[in-house]
């Protein structure tokens, strides 16, 4: 395939639908018509084969991903996803692949109300792609790292560890058992959570993307406070219960592990009936916020947890870990 045969091939299947897309796909750039009263809200993630997602992985799972881990950004932010850009850089185009990688994106795209908008193609060594999505949110309601405050309890969305996990499953995924299956899944095909739901109800978000404990800390800093976390409360899937060969490993994989796209956020003990009523997934609190720096790691019987797991918490791209 030809780089304008696919521009021509995603005008044609992701054709613009918003009232507020004055100019979708086709000119050199696109004219947007945010609606008074709103701030925008912009994100941009790049996943590179070999380094976000395996080499063998799927061209619809790329693609679904693609999407997904952008739009869980927009949610930690509250925002409603309205538009997004697509920037694919492959070493050849095949039309097959193609077309499978856009049966993804439309999945990830359905129900949300999102325009592609627009984009790049060029040709490399390495197949990578680009995603900025772009959201809308009320003027001053946009949810922030940096609000965190003391007394706050530290909460997450669904549950931790599986994508993780289902990276160590990937290389044997044909045999796959059922639960290594569902573990896998979660790595290819991540759930943003609705962030809109929780405005006005908590303090500080983000998503959980490079490891919990990791992410956590990027909320302390910027808020200037620490927390305790419960390692024995995070909350875990029926399959990484069941694949996990140890508690030890099962705390590892949840509280280091990355890629699971869920939301970790801090609110007022008052806040979280209303809350969880108003999300559609499980909702768990694994901590507190604290005036004392730092973050801790605890059993449920309040035992300090290796160290060592703060000091590399999470993912960072140029150190691989």
């Amino acid at each position: 395939m030809r780089e304008f045969e696919l521009i021509d091939s995603l005008r044609r299947r992701l054709a613009a639908t918003r009232a507020d897309t004055r100019l979708g796909i086709g000119d050199d750039a696109a004219i947007l018509a945010p609606p008074p009263g709103h701030e925008v809200v912009i994100t941009t993630d790049t996943l590179i084969a070999g380094r976000h997602f395996p080499d063998d992985t799927p061209p619809e799972d790329i693609g679904f991903k693609s999407i997904a881990v952008n739009l869980s950004d927009l949610a930690a932010m509250g925002a409603d996803p309205a538009w997004l850009t697509i920037a694919l850089a492959a070493p050849a185009l095949s039309a097959g692949w193609c077309d499978r990688c856009i049966d993804g994106i439309l999945e990830a795209l359905s129900d949300t109300g999102v325009d592609v908008v627009g984009g790049d193609t060029t040709k490399s060594d390495t197949l990578t792609i680009s995603v900025t999505a772009l959201g809308l949110v009320p003027a001053g309601a946009a949810l922030r790292r940096d609000g965190a405050r003391v007394g706050d309890l530290v909460a997450v969305t669904g549950s931790l560890g599986d994508a993780a996990a289902g990276l160590t499953c990937w290389p044997h995924r044909d045999g796959a058992s059922a639960d290594e299956r569902a573990l896998i899944a979660r790595l290819t095909r991540p759930t943003a959570r609705d962030g809109r739901r929780l405005r006005g109800r908590v303090h500080a978000a983000i998503d959980v993307s490079d490891g919990l404990l990791a992410d956590v800390g990027h909320m302390l800093s910027l808020s200037g406070v620490g927390a305790t976390i419960d390692a024995d409360a995070l909350p875990a899937s029926a399959a990484l219960a069941q694949y996990a060969a140890s508690v030890d490993e099962r705390r590892r994989l949840q509280a280091t592990g990355g890629d699971d796209y869920e939301l970790c956020v801090t609110l007022p003990e008052d806040a979280l009936d209303s809350a969880r009523a108003a999300l559609d997934c499980p909702f768990t609190v694994i901590g507190r916020i604290e005036s004392q720096p730092g973050l801790r790691l605890t059993d449920a019987h309040g035992d300090t947890l290796d160290p060592q797991w703060l000091a590399r918490a999470g993912w960072d791209h140029f150190d691989g870990h």
